[in-house]
Parts: structure tokens; C-alpha cells; sequence
């Protein structure tokens, strides 16, 4: 007998949780917020356009790269291109998210998206496997983040000093080390090992050989050709 799935929702406890379950990592959020707060101050940017910044874009990789590159007059082209390559995982991630999202109005579909990070598509996507199907998860941990991320940077802004070295405390390492657990309790599929293992390799070989960020970009390419070349068959009958 076929079991019924849960149909997706999207409301106020959904989210409520969703941030519940986010705020851990979120605390850690904030060294970072503050870590880009002052060394953007630094870098010559004023306050209100270094909280412009984590307001409206929200992506720690892109805005530390972007710090880098910030110099009159400003390189837009090289800049679009750099963000795109950084970011351009997020295209799969989303497209990973599809099966859930794809019973919302396109609009809404967008909209759920607007927040998403590393972190919460993780999370959020580990909840989906084990049959959460309310994308307040999703929304939640989103909004957390981005909570602390602002928050961080407002920290920052206001007592300047604070942590420009999060790695010296360890706190670089704290996102990966979450994102394994989130990989590992998710219950992979063995066959997944290869798209990770090519994935991991290529994205090693740019990194040494590519100009900055590419590797990223390249890893992430690899990666899901090598999953949607191998057989279908391999995922449905192969697990850990």
C-alpha cells in the first residue's frame, strides 16, 4: 500500500522552528558579521555602505572578495564575475530544492530562495529527506542567519576592534564542520561518493591552477555531471 506524503506548507511554527534549529550556528554568524564589518571600515568603506551590504547581499564569500577588489574605480565587471563564480553552487542548490518548492506560486518559489546559504539548504534539505515537507525550515534558519549576520556587522560598526581573525579562534572551521553532520546524518546514498570524490578533486585542481574562486565554480560543475552520468539505479538501490 502506497503511503500518502505530507503535502508542503509554509507557516508561522514551520518558521518558528526553523530559526530554533538555525540559532546554534547562528551565534557563530555574528564573529563572522563583525569580522566583515571591520575589516570593510578598514578597507575604506563607510559604516552605512558596509550595512548595506550585509543587508541586501548577504553572502560572507562574495562580500570578503568583494573588500579585495574594492578600489576606485571600482572593477564591476570583474566583480559580477567573481560573485557569479562563487555562487554559482547555489544554482544546484536550488534546483536540489525543486521537488519541494515546485508546489508554490513561482513568485513564492523565489521568494523562499532570497535568504538561502550554505546552511540552511542543509539543514533544511536534511528535514526534507527524513519527510519534513513545512519550508518554514527553510525560511526559518534563513532568517536566523541573516539575523546574525546583520547583527554581527551592526557590532561591528558600532565598538570597531573586535575579530578580524575568526580562524585564530577556529570559527572558520565551525560552517564545515556543520555541514558534515548535516551530509552524514542525512543518510547518503553510497553511490554519491564518486560525484563527491570528483567533485572534491577538480575543485582542488582549480584552486592550485585556476585564478581565484574558480574552484568552487568547477567542483560544483564536476560534481553533478559525474552524479547525472552515473545510472539512476546506482541512487535508488545503494546507501550507507
Amino acid at each position: 500500500m502506497k503511503v500518502k506524503e505530507n503535502p508542503t506548507r509554509l507557516d508561522t511554527a514551520g518558521t518558528w522552528r526553523g530559526i530554533r534549529m538555525m540559532l546554534p550556528l547562528a551565534v557563530f554568524t555574528i564573529a563572522f558579521g563583525l569580522a566583515f564589518s571591520v575589516a570593510a571600515v578598514h578597507q575604506g568603506l563607510a559604516d552605512w555602505e558596509a550595512m548595506l551590504m550585509s543587508l541586501f547581499v548577504f553572502a560572507a564569500p562574495s562580500q570578503f572578495a568583494a573588500l579585495e577588489m574594492w578600489h576606485s574605480p571600482l572593477p564591476l565587471l570583474a566583480l559580477a564575475a567573481v560573485t557569479l563564480a562563487i555562487h554559482t553552487r547555489h544554482m544546484l542548490m536550488s534546483a536540489a530544492l525543486y521537488p519541494w518548492l515546485k508546489a508554490l506560486p513561482q513568485r513564492q518559489q523565489f521568494a523562499m530562495v532570497i535568504l538561502l546559504t550554505d546552511s540552511n539548504w542543509a539543514m533544511a534539505l536534511g528535514e526534507y529527506q527524513r519527510g519534513e515537507r513545512n519550508l518554514g525550515i527553510l525560511l526559518g534558519g534563513g532568517i536566523a542567519l541573516w539575523g546574525a549576520w546583520v547583527g554581527g556587522t551592526a557590532i561591528g560598526l558600532a565598538f570597531g576592534g573586535g575579530i578580524t581573525e575568526p580562524e585564530r579562534f577556529g570559527l572558520d572551521v565551525i560552517m564545515l564542520c556543520f555541514l558534515l553532520m548535516i551530509v552524514v546524518g542525512g543518510n547518503p546514498r553510497a553511490a554519491m561518493a564518486l560525484p563527491w570524490l570528483a567533485a572534491a578533486a577538480s575543485a582542488l585542481m582549480a584552486y592550485w591552477w585556476l585564478p581565484p574562486y574558480l574552484h568552487v565554480m568547477v567542483g560544483a560543475f564536476t560534481g553533478g555531471v559525474v552524479a547525472v552520468l552515473l545510472p539512476g539505479r546506482w541512487f535508488r538501490e545503494s546507501a550507507l
